[in-house]
């Protein structure tokens, strides 16, 4: 891969990085303004639904599974960016080919070529 693409590469991960990262405080702030705004309905002198209570419940689950999810994203595009630094982007690990530059727009993280990673996963079925 030449010098051009790894800039280009490290310019759309540095991008996703700061939008991952972006979404992750947007749901770590919601997950506690939620738990503030629960402690002080505890306190309340109505007592709500539990249906109510229940929904809410859900919706900080998902919020923590989000914030979960976008951390672990956030751990490959840090992989990605240090494969850069080290000059093995792009390079499949399994079979050590290139990784074709199609499967690198669609998931600049991937660290298998579209052969290898169809024969994994064929493998788990």
């Amino acid at each position: 891969m030449n010098q051009e693409d790894l800039a280009h590469f490290k310019k759309l991960l540095q991008t996703k990085h700061e939008q991952a990262s972006s979404d992750l405080e947007e749901f770590e702030r919601v997950s506690r303004s939620d738990v503030a705004q629960e402690s002080s309905e505890e306190r309340s002198a109505y007592s709500l639904h539990m249906a109510d209570r229940g929904t809410d419940a859900m919706e900080r689950e998902k919020n923590l599974l989000f914030a979960q999810r976008e951390g672990s994203y956030l751990d490959y595009v840090q992989e990605a960016l240090q494969r850069i630094e080290d000059g093995t982007f792009g390079v499949c690990r399994v079979c050590g080919g290139e990784i074709g530059r199609l499967r690198l727009e669609a998931v600049p993280t991937a660290t298998q070529c579209i052969q290898c990673k169809s024969g994994t996963d064929q493998r788990k079925e």
